[in-house]
C-alpha cells in the first residue's frame, strides 16, 4: 500500500499509508520542519519525529517524557533504558541524541509498523537501540534484574493501554528490571471523572516510595480528556526541577507530588491482574 522513500525520490513531502499489525499507519509530513513526520494509526497520533533534529519532541506528552529522561541522571551521561512501546521511537531516539552511548530497549508488538519505521524513518544506525517486537510485559520479563536507569511506559492498543500493564504485578517486574535509584515514567490517557487516572496513581503508590504526576491542569481538573506522565521511583524525585520544566513548556503542565497527588486518588484502590481493565476510549473529538 505504500511506497519507500526511495520509490518516492522528488517526493519527499508525500504521505505514507501501510495496513500494520494495529491498524492503518499514516506518516504524515510535517510542513515546518523539513524532514520531520507524524505518524498516526487508525487515525490516532503516536509519535513525531524530526529525523534531523532528534531531540526535538513536539508532542506536549512527549516533551513531559522528556523531561523526566533529563533528570534521570547528570546531563548527557549514558543511561540504560528500556521503551515499552515504540511507535516511531521517537523517546528512543531523543535518548540516543542527548545521552549518547546510550544502550536501549524498545519493545513494541506491531512487528510490520516496526518494519515500516525502519525503512521510512531509520534510526542512527551506531545507536544502541535494540528492538523486540512482542508483547510489552513479555518483552519486560526477559529484562535482567536491576538492568535499567529507566522504564519508559507508552503502550496503547486502539488508543487504550491494555489492561495487563496497569497492575500492581506489571508494577512489581517493572521494580525488579529497575536499578534501586532508576526512574518509572508512563504516559496516561483518561478524562472525566479520571477513574482510570487515580487507579494507576493508587497502584503506583503501592509499590514506589515517591511519585509525582505531570499534567494540563484542565485534565487534571476532570474538564477535558487528555494525557498525564506519572514518575515513580524508589528515591526521591527531583520534584523542583520537573515542576519548573513543566511550567516552561509552551502548553504550561501542572506537578502533583506528595499529599496533594495522595488526595487526588480519592481513595481508589490499587488495581490487579484480576480486576485490571484498558484504560477508556478516548471521545471522538479527541485527536481533531
Amino acid at each position: 500500500m505504500g511506497k519507500s522513500r526511495s520509490a518516492r525520490r522528488g517526493q519527499a513531502d508525500a504521505a505514507v499509508t501501510e495496513a500494520v499489525d494495529g491498524g492503518i499507519a499514516e506518516l504524515i509530513p510535517d510542513r515546518d520542519r523539513r524532514r520531520a513526520w507524524t505518524l498516526l494509526i487508525d487515525g490516532a497520533p503516536q509519535s513525531h519525529v524530526d529525523l534531523d533534529d532528534p531531540g526535538h519532541l513536539s508532542f506536549e506528552y512527549q516533551r513531559r517524557l522528556g523531561h523526566v529522561i533529563d533528570l534521570v541522571a547528570p546531563p548527557g551521561r549514558p543511561i540504560q533504558a528500556v521503551h515499552l512501546g515504540g511507535g516511531a521511537l521517537t523517546l528512543a531516539r531523543y535518548v540516543a541524541a542527548t545521552r549518547p552511548r546510550s544502550t536501549q530497549q524498545v519493545v513494541e508488538r506491531d512487528a510490520a509498523l516496526v518494519q515500516l519505521v525502519r525503512r521510512e524513518l531509520p534510526w542512527d544506525a551506531n545507536a544502541r537501540v535494540r528492538v523486540r517486537s512482542t508483547d510489552a510485559r513479555a518483552g519486560l520479563a526477559k529484562v535482567p534484574d536491576g538492568w535499567a536507569d529507566l522504564v519508559v511506559a507508552d503502550v496503547f492498543s486502539g488508543a487504550r493501554t491494555p489492561a495487563h500493564l496497569t497492575s500492581t504485578e506489571f508494577l512489581d517486574d517493572v521494580r525488579r528490571v529497575l536499578r534501586p535509584d532508576g526512574f518509572y515514567t508512563a504516559n496516561l490517557a483518561d478524562g472525566p471523572p479520571l477513574a482510570h487516572l487515580r487507579g494507576q496513581i493508587a497502584t503506583a503508590a503501592a509499590r514506589f516510595t515517591d511519585l509525582a504526576l505531570v499534567a494540563d491542569p484542565t485534565v487534571l481538573r476532570g474538564r477535558r480528556f487528555g494525557n498525564a506522565v506519572l514518575v515513580a521511583s524508589d528515591t526521591p524525585l527531583p520534584v523542583q526541577e520537573l515542576t519548573r520544566r513543566a511550567a516552561s513548556d509552551p502548553h504550561p503542565g501542572r506537578v502533583e507530588h506528595g499529599r496533594a497527588l495522595r488526595d487526588f486518588t480519592g481513595g481508589a484502590q490499587p488495581v490487579t491482574d484480576a480486576d485490571a481493565v484498558a484504560s477508556p476510549a478516548p471521545p471522538a473529538s479527541a485527536f481533531r
